[in-house]
């Protein structure tokens, strides 16, 4: 249990956002998987139909440049003329049918866990979010009417008294 709690931390810092996806590199899933990166890419190559754009995807330079660039960790990276594959969580799910061993199927549970937590993490914050929307929302309209009463308050401030006819029997000065 505990080795699985070292892997899902481990996991947890080696997804990344590309193109508005959740990904893993193929090195991190190669090292994760306790194989080097060229067999991975190997049995993906054996395997493509298995491995859709919406599962793998290739790195642009400019993609790869920018994790260069932001991430002291793939520094090796800078002059390699290969670019990163790169998987989304239904691609790693993949890799687990041709990653065939004990060591891949622990590993694939740990990352499925993981991207589970996440999804649960931005659940949370999407509630969270329209809530503060609703709280805003209710605080601007209780803005507005809290100053259309200090308004009115001043406008009967501000209006002149009347003078008032007096009650009663009047002594006329002449």
């Amino acid at each position: 249990m505990h080795k699985m709690l070292i892997i899902e931390e481990a996991v947890e810092r080696k997804i990344y956002l590309i193109r508005g996806r959740k990904v893993m590199l193929d090195r991190d899933l190669a090292e994760l998987y306790k194989v080097s990166t060229k067999v991975l890419n190997q049995a993906v190559k054996r395997n493509t139909k298995r491995f859709p754009p919406d599962f793998m995807f290739r790195l642009t330079d400019e993609e790869k440049n920018e994790l260069v660039t932001n991430c002291d960790r793939f520094s090796a990276l800078k002059h390699s003329t290969v670019t990163p594959n790169v998987f989304t969580e239904h691609g790693i799910l993949m890799l687990s049918s041709v990653l065939n061993s004990e060591h891949a199927i622990q590993v694939n549970i740990a990352i499925m866990r993981v991207f589970v937590k996440l999804r649960e993490v931005i659940s949370g914050y999407k509630e969270l979010a329209v809530k503060l929307n609703e709280l805003e929302r209710k605080i601007e309209k209780h803005d507005n009417e809290i100053k259309a009463i200090f308004d009115a308050i001043r406008q009967l401030m501000l209006a002149e008294e009347k003078p008032k006819r007096k009650i009663g029997f009047h002594e006329n000065q002449a």
